[in-house]
């Protein structure tokens, strides 16, 4: 695994709608592996390499979930406002990084009475989105000079790295980002032509993936993003989706998308052929950029390949080394025979 790309992709802010800072890193690691890079007015990121084959589209999401400053109280405290899904309970007590005049760490903490003070009665209530505030630990002057409303609000953790696995906040879908990088590097002499993009608010509509692919027109697409390991104590296996240890998750059908079955059937070819560890994934609720893609203009034959991720939409995203190198090993194999695929009925 190449680590320092890695940390650099899941230490670099960049929730939907504000994605300046991670484009800006993925444009410097792609820029020499492909003929023309572009931004357009949405701010997805498109690296071409010409070729004679058909128009492939890659797709992966750079924009995370996160928050936006929404009021700031007389005493400095500030409340947000979510942007994607998040559980609440995951996220007392946090660390975030609010981009005002300058970055600012801040705590994330519920408005209520500390636990010792708290009733039986407060103790079982549900904690709710609102119910949460950022402390910057300053002055409120200094709250109010350096912060306004609508600046972004981003999950502030060093990323675990060990000889086995990876943890940290933005797996999804920096992960998948991290595999189209190395595919890229990986499959440099494709033949077909190629528009890899990299793209923005996913994750509040899909919103990048279907206005890249109106430009792009492509013949096929792919959607590389994380899935759902569900391999956890008290999860019905039956219900998994997919399991960390098992490989690249090859997706047959999520809430946005059916695969279409000669891709299913290409990406399982190679992945036999090649020895590469992989494993089926039904995903019953959540979609990916593949099901914008589908229905651009007079529809596009799609798939989602994924990398297994515990705890999703939380700080501590864990994935193992081998399935994502596993994914990067199927694209780079797909992308090499990519010429030869006829998807015509």
């Amino acid at each position: 695994m190449n680590v320092e790309l890695f940390r650099k992709l899941v230490s670099t802010p960049g929730i939907s709608g504000r994605e300046e800072r991670i484009r800006k890193v993925v444009r410097e690691e792609v820029e020499p592996l492909v003929d023309e890079i572009s931004v357009d007015p949405l701010g997805n990121l498109t690296a071409f390499r010409k070729g004679r084959g058909p128009r492939l589209m890659l797709a992966a999401h750079v924009d995370s979930i996160g928050f936006l400053v929404s009021h700031i109280d007389d005493d400095g405290f500030i409340r947000i406002s979510p942007i994607g899904g998040f559980d609440a309970r995951t996220l007392v007590m946090q660390r975030v990084l609010v981009q005002g005049r300058k970055d600012y760490v801040g705590l994330l903490a519920p408005a209520s009475k500390p636990i010792h003070l708290l009733s039986e009665e407060d103790r079982k209530r549900p904690l709710k989105l609102e119910d949460l505030f950022i402390d910057l630990m300053l002055e409120p002057d200094e709250v109010k000079t350096n912060i306004s409303v609508g600046d972004p609000v981003s999950m502030l953790r060093e990323p675990l790295i060990t000889d086995r696995s990876i943890t940290a906040p933005y797996l999804d879908d920096r992960l998948g980002v991290y595999v189209l990088i190395e595919s890229l590097r990986k499959a440099r002499d494709t033949k077909v032509a190629l528009s890899s993009v990299f793209s923005v608010q996913e994750e509040v509509g899909l919103r990048g993936a279907a206005t890249s692919a109106f430009g792009a027109e492509p013949e096929m697409g792919i959607a590389i993003d994380v899935t759902i390991a569900g391999d956890l104590p008290g999860a019905d296996k039956s219900q998994q989706v997919s399991a960390l240890g098992k490989g690249v998750a090859i997706g047959l059908m999520d809430a946005s998308a059916i695969s279409d079955p000669r891709l299913v059937a290409r990406f399982k070819e190679l992945a036999s052929a090649s020895q590469i560890e992989h494993q089926m994934e039904i995903l019953p609720q959540g979609g990916t950029d593949a099901g914008a893609i589908q229905m651009s203009r007079a529809g596009v034959p799609v798939i989602t390949i994924s990398i297994p991720v515990r705890y999703v939409h939380t700080v501590n995203e864990t994935a193992l080394i081998s399935d994502v190198d596993a994914t990067v090993e199927l694209m780079g194999k797909f992308l090499e025979t990519a010429h030869e695929l006829e998807l015509t009925w």
